[in-house]
């Protein structure tokens, strides 16, 4: 069917802002709340666990967790979410983005709960079920990228596109606010009630039994906000996109669409195509947009490489730069605290704010010219950082370091973390575009993956490994910095692979009016 005499999809573009497509942000974007929650809220608890679980008798040090356990709680989660960014991906343009959207919300309400109930009477079993249930976790997660992106492109408008789903996008910056919240308001009950010692003091003291029970309720929560929206997923319509150009149902989506946006849409009566159209691993595809695939998977890895690494070993950085006092200085539940503080604080400061600013202006600026200035003054503020380590590191220093380490995740946030989720929702073919989006968001987080195990290590100092016991001998933070810079510059690069959107229409981009010229309609 000729794509550009579908009334249904001219609406779509033409539609005024209404009820509906904030709506539909909410219920989407409560799943990227959900996601990031659950994916950084374990940032938060790592210490303690290493201090319940790996305390020696008689330490002279806390427990930390030992570096291949370490690995396997931090990689869990991104694991998981590479896995079903690529199956979701897939079987939300094989079955409809609706049919499974549901599910993926199902798995994180499980296995959240599950999570925090991680049994076992050796650390082994406490660790092996909780890895376990957070691959699970990750795997729901994965599927809420390329099906909420999706959803919300085929939704929106084309004048205001970006913004909605850049606001979808925002809500992983409340959901990661609102993880420093909680860890905050848990450890803060905990130490109140159960007063506690530094560990220096008292090691026995410094770790009360009840801590136990702090990560696994900072875990447990993030099952409420995605259960919360499971009833408003389930009904909401099918795109008409999907309904229209794949299912190839246009009198269904004009009904659909009809009720949505308040409108009498005729509906129309479609002839089948006798032409093939062509697939993901076709030379077609590959002319039409293997680059921009390739754009897209290349610096959604470059941003993941630097923005998973830094929120997840940024307690390491936190602590070298003498914002939070060495761990023999805390209390294990005040160790928590400290660190809740720490990442609220960067969150507000950096974090959100960035992608708000994305909101307010990727439809006026454009998606290429906010990636490649977000790229570019990652660079600038984490090379303002490294270089001259050694001043940050006094105490005296440490609001300036603070202030430019909140830069980096405004202009990642106000930059390529956003735009990378954005564009592959919009420049590709309907039956592919939730299959697209999913391979992107897949190769980047093999970037997270990469950066965030790879630096963990990396990070660690060169002469001695401090209170990490079992970690070897890495660069040190200053050339780990120096390194996330340079990555930072090759995303400025692999950025003119990727085409701009802004202002046009999802069938325009992907040249779907093209393809079907050779259809009719009878309306």
């Amino acid at each position: 069917m000729a794509t550009e005499k579908i009334g249904v999809l001219k609406a779509l573009d033409s539609a005024k802002v209404q009820l509906y497509h904030f709506t539909a942000i909410v219920i989407t974007g409560m799943g990227f709340f959900t996601d990031a929650y659950d994916i950084f809220c374990i940032s938060i608890v790592t210490k303690l666990l290493g201090r319940i679980y790996y305390t020696e008798a008689n330490p002279t040090v806390p427990g930390t967790l030992p570096p291949a356990v370490n690995s396997a709680v931090t990689a869990a989660t991104l694991c998981g979410t590479f896995a079903g960014q690529l199956f979701f991906g897939w079987l939300g343009d094989k079955l409809g983005r609706k049919r499974v959207y549901g599910v993926t919300l199902l798995l994180m309400v499980f296995c959240s709960i599950a999570s925090g109930l991680s049994f076992g009477k050796a650390p082994a079993g406490v660790i092996t079920t909780l890895c376990f249930f957070r691959f699970w976790l990750g795997f729901g997660i994965g599927g809420d990228y390329p099906l909420s992106a999706t959803i919300m492109s085929e939704y929106a408008n084309k004048r205001t596109r970006g913004a909605f789903i850049a606001a979808v996008f925002a809500m992983q910056g409340i959901g990661i606010l609102f993880g420093g919240i909680v860890g905050l308001t848990v450890a803060g009950a905990f130490n109140d009630k159960y007063k506690s010692v530094k560990f220096s003091t008292d090691s026995a003291k410094s770790l009360p039994p009840q801590a136990d029970y702090v990560w696994r309720i900072i875990l447990m929560v993030g099952a409420l906000p995605a259960a919360l929206t499971y009833y408003w997923r389930m009904k909401m319509p099918e795109t008409a996109r999907y309904t229209a150009l794949v299912a190839r149902n246009a009198k269904q989506a004009a009904a659909d669409m009809s009720m949505v946006l308040q409108v009498d849409l005729q509906p129309e009566m479609e002839v089948e195509t006798t032409q093939d159209s062509y697939s993901l691993f076709s030379m077609e595809f590959a002319k039409r947009h293997g680059c921009h695939l390739l754009g897209t998977a290349i610096c959604w890895f470059l941003v993941d490489v630097g923005y998973y690494s830094q929120n997840l070993f940024q307690k390491n950085i936190f602590t070298a730069v003498h914002w939070l006092p060495a761990a023999k200085e805390m209390s294990a539940i005040e160790e928590v605290y400290k660190i809740a503080r720490a990442q609220t604080l960067i969150a507000l400061c950096g974090t959100v704010p960035g992608y708000w600013f994305t909101v307010a202006f990727i439809d006026h600026m454009g998606r290429f010219a906010i990636q490649l200035m977000g790229f570019f003054f990652m660079s600038v503020f984490m090379f303002g950082i490294a270089i001259p380590y050694k001043h940050w590191t006094l105490s005296k220093n440490r609001i300036g370091f603070v202030v430019l380490y909140a830069f980096t995740f405004f202009f990642a946030n106000f930059g390529p973390n956003t735009t990378t989720f954005i564009v592959p929702a919009e420049i590709f073919p309907a039956r592919l575009r939730s299959t697209c989006h999913g391979i992107s968001a897949a190769t980047g987080k093999i970037g997270a993956i990469a950066g965030s195990l790879g630096f963990s290590y990396a990070s660690e100092d060169p002469l001695h490994s401090k209170d990490d016991k079992g970690y070897p001998r890495g660069i040190g933070i200053k050339k780990t910095l120096l390194i996330l810079a340079g990555v930072n510059l090759a995303g400025v690069l692999f950025t003119f692979l990727v085409p701009e959107s802004k202002g046009k229409s999802l069938e325009e981009l992907t040249g779907e009016n093209e393809e079907e010229m050779g259809e009719t309609i009878t309306v």
